[in-house]
């Protein structure tokens, strides 16, 4: 039965295969953010302030696909998989997505997200490296190095003091959830057992489409000659970031691009202290970062994460035009690298 679903996948063709592994992403973002519209039903339902959903409901349920994902993966026995993911969302939504959203409309740079939850979103991702650095003094860039469990366990813990600290500093979070509101508004009055049944259905989607993706995505990454962690950190990652993207593209057009970076800098943050750490947490071994992470995806993470704070700097009270671009090539560069330096 173990081997079922990845002989399943060996058989298709490669178009077939390249077919289900889009529409496993389609189905695991469209989940996501349904799971997201019923989380805040019944979180509106029970009384909650808005703030409270606002910086815990919506920000983890749009990091959900990552997460489930990664924990998947790493449960089963797959870390590069799962560390990959992480990764490769940080730079898909600090890179493609912000990038994109600088295109479409400069956004605002609200000063209280990028002097603190700015800063947080850069040390995160120096956390993360600095957590996967080898400690027996091995040379990463050829042995690697290891995300461990203990790791793992001070991320969820930081995690729980960061969103305590992100309902104390949502002042104004109610914009966060006034188009989920607006979608939702129709199920406000709809029966509770209704709203559960449908937040279950949404939970159980996201779950059941992550476990037949992590097959096809092993198999995808045989027939492409690369490590799956690398397949993980570029197609799943954005195919998990897609609740990310439709949230920022949709704010910018409205002009509420301000909405969009502060979507994609918690999302970075939680890239690391939910979806890195909480894989982590639940692996003995913790998460094996392979030599290809030190070489490629940790740079290219610092990188884009420092572009976008230089971009801060230079930008005064919105995020110019230039800074959007600049990310986009550093996104693009990541990918051309990511299939020519790795073997």
């Amino acid at each position: 039965m173990e081997e079922a679903l990845p002989n399943f996948f060996s058989n298709q063709t490669p178009w077939a295969l390249g077919a289900m592994v889009v529409g496993l992403l389609a189905v695991l973002g469209k989940s996501a953010d349904k799971l997201v519209s019923e989380a805040v039903v019944l979180s509106e339902r029970s009384g909650l302030p808005k703030v409270v959903i606002g910086a815990t409901i919506v920000s983890l349920g749009t990091t959900s696909p990552e997460a489930a994902v990664s924990v998947l993966a790493a449960l089963q026995s797959k870390p590069d998989l799962a560390l990959g993911n992480a990764v490769g969302s940080i730079i898909c939504d600090t890179g493609l997505i912000l990038g994109i959203a600088c295109l479409i409309d400069p956004p605002k740079l609200p000063s209280g997200i990028v002097n603190r939850q700015g800063w947080l979103q850069f040390g995160s991702g120096v956390l993360l490296v600095a957590l996967s650095w080898p400690k027996n003094g091995d040379n990463p860039w050829q042995q690697g190095g290891n995300f461990p469990q203990w790791a793992g366990f001070l991320c969820v813990m930081l995690l729980a003091v960061y969103l305590w600290l992100s309902v104390r500093w949502a002042r104004s979070s109610v914009t966060e959830i006034e188009d989920i509101e607006n979608a939702a508004a129709k199920e406000f009055s709809a029966p509770i057992g209704l709203v559960v049944a449908k937040l279950l259905f949404a939970i159980s989607l996201v779950l059941g489409s992550s476990h037949f993706l992590i097959p096809a995505i092993e198999v995808a990454a045989t027939r492409m000659g690369v490590p799956a962690g690398i397949v993980a950190a570029t197609l799943v990652a954005f195919g998990t970031s897609l609740p990310e993207l439709v949230t920022a593209v949709t704010a910018s057009l409205k002009g509420h691009g301000d909405l969009a970076v502060g979507n994609v800098v918690g999302a970075d943050i939680l890239n690391v202290l939910f979806v890195a750490g909480l894989s982590a947490a639940v692996t003995p071994g913790g998460l094996d970062a392979e030599p290809y992470f030190f070489q490629v995806q940790f740079p290219s993470m610092l990188v884009i994460l420092a572009l976008f704070r230089v971009g801060i700097y230079f930008s005064g009270d919105r995020l110019k035009r230039p800074i959007g671009t600049l990310l986009l090539v550093a996104y693009a560069v990541y990918l051309v690298l990511n299939f020519t330096l790795v073997s």
